[in-house]
């Protein structure tokens, strides 16, 4: 059921029924928005959007440092505005009020429940954290963070990557199944503060530079409700455990064998001729997942380039629910987005069913991370798999991540 805030009843109801006055002025003005995302904690997570008109329509962009996220599904009811996201079945549905500005609810789907976060939207603001004291010091480098959960033995080591440019700061956090994307904030005085939002992941995070140089009483604000501490020493030799030996197979097994549904129905198998004597990476990734969204931009492009030379992909989706119909659109808006033309398949478990591996693919001892790519070489044969994705949030691990991707391809053609 939705979780009950006491403005969500006026916030939907106004939603569907037509509004008294429109204060909306003809809809979602042209310009610069400061959104706050509000907990019941009393704390904020805040991005910001820009909002234009394109070829007849309104659309918007989600500014997190250097990204630009496109959102063009926006749709008015009296003083309405219901903002649907691209991805991960996600939605900001708010009222305009007669100042401009809106006020409503961040509602995101989760597999039998809606996470609500009620939030405000202020016009003509482009500031994410207001300028504040110049910095004492900068946080720019590589970071070794330690990150620990409400239990005393919930503890993960991360990797802090930031550049400051006077007291801005971008960057973002590594861990061994990816990235924290893009997040943008600030140094004011001591105070480190970054944030971001995609449409299904909000993140904040905040510490103290020490006269020592180490970050401390750091706090990691997820969602409506996630939430972490960290602390983090400056380390240029900081390190995650290698990527390619995170997931464990069965190295005895022969060729990999499986069969799914595609987005339209249709039984595909790797034993199909399509794949036969092909070089085939197999994306184990989900529509809900950020790091897929970041590793589907570029496979595409790869599918594009690696096609004729004899190479293969194929996408095998674990999403939220077993329900093939909310996967399927799920998944079709995810294809369209990114132009894929490799095959998407349903598995038909659920991310969250602690049996995903060995319901699906059973030589594979677990699945790990999302996402995780198998490379087969043209026998059908596991010969390396790749657990997570640095999407190009974090810089020059993702241009080497591409570069050990192209790498082993071109190995396994060579065979």
């Amino acid at each position: 059921m939705i979780r009950a805030y006491s403005t969500l009843t006026f916030l939907l109801l106004s939603f569907f029924i037509a509004g008294k006055t429109q204060g909306a002025g003809g809809g979602l003005r042209n310009g610069q928005w400061r959104v706050v995302l509000e907990r019941k904690d009393g704390h904020s997570i805040v991005f910001n959007f820009e909002s234009k008109d394109s070829v007849g329509k309104k659309v918007l962009y989600i500014h997190n440092a250097a990204e630009r996220l496109l959102v063009d599904d926006i749709s008015y009811q009296g003083d309405s505005v219901l903002i649907r996201l691209p991805f991960f079945e996600s939605q900001l549905r708010a009222v305009i009020t007669a100042e401009g500005n809106l006020r409503g609810v961040w509602l995101k789907r989760g597999a039998d429940s809606y996470q609500v976060m009620p939030f405000a939207a202020y016009y003509d603001n482009a500031v994410r954290f207001p300028s504040g004291q110049r910095p004492p010091g900068g946080v720019e480098g590589r970071w070794r963070a330690v990150f620990r959960g409400t239990r005393n033995d919930d503890t993960s080591v991360r990797v802090g990557e930031f550049v400051q440019r006077g007291d801005r700061v971008t960057g973002t956090f590594l861990d061994p199944t990816g990235d924290y994307r893009f997040l943008e904030g600030i140094m004011d005085g001591d105070s480190l503060r970054l944030s971001t939002f995609d449409g299904g992941h909000a993140y904040s995070f905040t510490a103290r530079l020490t006269e020592d140089g180490n970050l401390s009483g750091g706090q990691y604000f997820s969602g409506a409700a996630g939430y972490e501490t960290w602390t983090a020493v400056k380390d240029e030799k900081a390190a995650l455990p290698d990527e390619f030996a995170l997931t464990k197979w069965n190295k005895d097994a022969g060729p990999m064998v499986f069969t799914f549904k595609d987005i339209d129905g249709r039984k595909v198998s790797l034993s199909d001729k399509r794949f036969s004597g092909k070089v085939v990476l197999v994306q184990i990734m989900g529509s809900w997942c950020p790091n897929c969204m970041d590793e589907t931009g570029f496979l595409s492009s790869f599918y594009n380039e690696y096609r004729s030379k004899g190479v293969e992909i194929i996408g095998l989706a674990y999403e939220r629910s077993t329900d093939f119909a909310r996967s399927q659109k799920s998944l079709r808006s995810f294809q369209q987005r990114f132009q894929v033309k490799y095959p998407l398949l349903i598995t038909g478990v659920a991310v969250g069913d602690p049996q995903r591996a060995q319901k699906t693919l059973p030589q594979l001892e677990e699945i790990v991370g999302f996402p995780t790519t198998i490379f087969l070489d043209k026998t059908g044969r596991i010969t390396r798999i790749h657990t997570g994705f640095n999407g190009p949030g974090t810089g020059g691990h993702y241009e080497e991540q591409k570069k050990e991707i192209y790498r082993t391809v071109d190995e396994l053609l060579a065979q």
